[in-house]
């Protein structure tokens, strides 16, 4: 499918822009990535830096945008301002920029021709009332055709982000219906892995086990719940979903697997040989939705896959990478002052 394609990857040096890159570079793609590098590294892409091209440029720029994907084949949009859920809660009118971002690719990439979009949206997407802690109202796995723009109850994106991310879906599926544009939105839920940073849980929790927090914070009450997928999954199944979907329709991108966040905070000090002797619960910081979790139904029928990682092997991956990321003073100062940044 990518042999000899060219590809564009926006936001290629974020954290799953970058592992992407490596992928399909080894793929034998054409690449290239633009970034503003507001949160990505161009350290991660070094390894395959003589093999791609690189544009350092603000996508809210149309110049950037017409630029970017002119003789393009495909171009996976990932580019968009984002973060953990202290950063996207307390910062609203930056996320919302995000429509423009969206908006700019989308008409850029039609103008200039290009063969397919593989557009990555979030599981934000899903109605916030789908998710509580009400059984009689919560869905348990999320099915794509629970969050439709035009279906009366499917809309109640999760925050401006959320809201973003949907309209950025039914944005493409305009394109499909008026011009024909191939592509997908692929609906990412919880991703976690090597290159990520302390904004969003796992990092977080392996920064704090590993400088031995005690008492052990968590966010909110703890019993919210998540299907943490593996960026090594989550790559494989954006490479599937441009593969085999053209019709522009969204495909939920995750496991099965569902981990309540106390869990994932235990798991992670057992696998990093801390012991705490108590969990703090901070009600006052951002928690998100209850319940969170995808069906795997569509994507084990239209893409013949599923994700294969483990949530402990996952960990133990990114525990690995990121002992030698960071030193315990960087973790230190980070967990104490910087968790709501990007």
């Amino acid at each position: 499918m990518f042999q000899s394609k060219k590809v564009l990857v926006t936001g290629g040096c974020s954290f799953i822009g970058s592992h992407l890159v490596e992928s399909l570079v080894a793929d034998g793609a054409d690449v290239t990535v633009v970034d503003d590098l507001s949160s990505g590294e161009l350290d991660n892409i070094e390894t395959v830096s003589s093999k791609v091209r690189f544009i350092l440029g603000d996508l809210r720029e149309s110049r950037v945008a017409s630029e970017c994907t002119k003789d393009k084949d495909i171009v996976f949009h990932l580019a968009n301002i984002h973060g953990g859920r202290g950063f996207i809660e307390t910062h609203p009118g930056e996320i919302c920029q995000n429509f423009l971002i969206d908006g700019n690719i989308f008409y850029h990439a039609h103008l200039n021709k290009v063969d397919r979009i593989c557009y990555v949206s979030s599981a934000c997407a899903y109605p916030t009332t789908l998710q509580t802690a009400d059984p009689s109202r919560q869905q348990r796995y999320l099915s794509e055709e629970m969050a439709d723009p035009f279906q009366e109850g499917s809309a109640l994106a999760d925050g401006e982000y959320g809201w973003a991310k949907f309209m950025g879906e039914m944005a493409l599926k305009g394109y499909h219906r008026q011009f024909a544009q191939k592509g997908v939105s692929c609906r990412l839920f919880t991703v976690y892995g090597p290159r990520e940073n302390e904004s969003h849980a796992i990092i977080a929790f392996i920064a704090k086990a590993l400088t031995r927090q005690d008492p052990f914070e968590i966010w909110g009450s703890g019993q919210q719940d998540r299907n943490f997928t593996y960026v090594a999954d989550v790559v494989e199944g954006l490479k599937l979903a441009a593969a085999n979907i053209s019709d522009c329709r969204a495909v939920n991108i995750g496991t099965d697997e569902i981990t309540k966040v106390i869990d994932a905070a235990k798991i992670v000090c057992e696998l990093t040989g801390h012991t705490p002797d108590n969990f703090k619960f901070d009600p006052s910081k951002p928690e998100g939705v209850h319940a969170r979790a995808a069906s795997i139904k569509n994507q084990e029928s239209w893409l013949a896959w599923k994700p294969g990682v483990s949530f402990k092997e996952g960990i133990l991956q990114t525990v690995s990478w990121y002992q030698n990321k960071r030193t315990t003073d960087e973790m230190l100062d980070i967990v104490q002052n910087r968790l709501f940044d990007r």
